[in-house]
């Protein structure tokens, strides 16, 4: 093959078949897909052994995507349901699922992620660590953490949340300073106990080279975790998530050192007018590297509609450079999603990620609305259904009120001022009352 991951194949100069498929998707130049590969601004996440894989390219000058978080939990152990999720999240136009299970045999449903779905696999380790070993926390070994990462490797993950930034000297520096949420990251919270609990450094920062060498050989993508995002408003851009943020920067430089591609991970809670700010923070500490980002849910009040505060924050934080949206649904703080909410999630996400593109001017992101726009001056309803993001909620609606005439819609009738428009222009009459 001549190459080791997708990085080291573009830093030599080679355009491989991954990098044609993205680049006909991304209406660029296979060269210049190579090229940003190549100095870390695009990624690429497509393990080797990730057979049914339809690669895409993650990256801020590319269309932002979206990732979808499923799996399992003691509460909601249905292996099918989850996998029917996640059939359902790649129909809507997700271009990654992650696997965030927590209860059962986890291998089973991960592996079977792999080898059906075509979407972006991720995992986060750290939980699968605690299930997979069955046993206390603090009696889980240095050695058994990082045997878990090349597990996942093993098993065809493309891309993998470890949370590395959090180490004895960052831990430190939270307790002095405090929070009113603590830590809401569920893999740093983990990861934090276990250091308190046994006195020993963060497994995945002391051994970073040692974890560097397993990404490289299966060409997997880290996606570097932030395990002090900000749980709430309050804590948006304190020290903690910052000082984190700087340690990320320089395990992104060492990750490039190895041809290893990297995303790294971002809030959380996060008011309006912090936003950009920490969009600029990312870029230049991690020099370009891709930004994935929770949301940002922009206010905290809003349970059972945190996919409509999150899409909020996520049209600004990737206009402003995020390349990486994770969904987040209306479940949200509440309970495991069901197959609703994940379609709820996802449209919303995907909204946000569309103004985000129309914004960057990402090539033919306006022409989708081009077109929405000249079907409803033509009062094409079929057309404008199916050019819909949600098509059969479009559809769904329209059927649910029909209107006296079928060239008008329910709430404007002979108001309508498309209609109006297009036969004054005509030379036509107008008439409201008489018709």
């Amino acid at each position: 093959m001549g190459y080791t991951t997708q990085m080291d194949a573009a830093r030599q100069g080679i355009v491989t078949n991954e990098m044609e498929l993205v680049a006909k998707k991304e209406r660029r130049t296979a060269e210049e897909i190579r090229t940003l590969t190549a100095k870390g601004q695009v990624v690429i996440p497509c393990n080797r052994l990730h057979a049914s894989i339809d690669p895409n390219g993650i990256g801020s000058m590319l269309r932002t995507k979206i990732n979808v978080n499923l799996g399992t939990s003691r509460d909601c152990k249905d292996l099918d349901l989850e996998m029917a999720k996640a059939d359902s999240a790649v129909r809507l136009g997700a271009e990654s699922i992650m696997d965030l299970s927590s209860f059962g045999d986890t291998r089973v449903f991960r592996r079977r992620l792999t080898k059906e779905c075509p979407a972006i696999i991720g995992t986060v380790p750290i939980y699968d660590a605690v299930v997979y070993y069955h046993k206390a926390l603090g009696e889980i070994t240095t050695q058994e953490w990082l045997d878990i990462v090349r597990m996942h490797a093993e098993d065809g993950v493309d891309f993998l949340t470890l949370h590395c930034g959090i180490n004895r000297s960052t831990a430190g520096r939270f307790k002095r300073n405090g929070r009113l949420m603590n830590l809401v990251s569920r893999g740093g919270s983990i990861i934090f106990a276990w250091m308190e609990m046994t006195g020993n450094e963060n497994p995945f920062y002391e051994h970073y080279d040692e974890i560097l060498s397993v990404c490289r050989e299966y060409d997997v993508t880290i996606s570097l975790g932030d395990a002090c995002r900000p749980g709430c408003l309050k804590d948006a851009g304190d020290i903690s998530q910052i000082e984190e943020l700087v340690t990320l920067g320089e395990l992104t430089k060492r990750a490039w050192e190895k041809d290893v591609q990297v995303l790294v991970e971002g809030p959380g809670h996060m008011p309006l007018d912090q936003i950009e700010a920490n969009m600029r923070i990312q870029r230049e500490l991690c020099k370009g590297a891709p930004f994935y980002v929770l949301g940002p849910l922009v206010t905290d009040i809003a349970p059972g509609y945190d996919h409509i505060t999150a899409a909020i924050g996520g049209a600004m934080a990737a206009a402003y450079g995020a390349s990486f949206l994770c969904y987040v649904t209306p479940a949200e703080h509440l309970r495991l999603p069901d197959l609703e909410d994940v379609k709820e999630g996802i449209i919303a996400s995907r909204i946000a990620a569309h103004a985000a593109d129309i914004a960057k001017g990402i090539p033919g992101a306006m022409d989708w609305d081009n077109e929405m726009s000249l079907a409803r001056k033509k009062l094409d309803w079929d057309g404008m259904s199916a050019l819909s993001i949600d098509p059969e909620k479009a559809r769904r609606y329209r059927a649910s009120a029909k209107p006296e005439k079928e060239d008008t819609c329910s709430m404007c009738g002979n108001f309508c001022a498309v209609k109006n428009m297009n036969r004054i222009l005509d030379g036509e009459i107008v008439s409201i009352f008489d018709e």
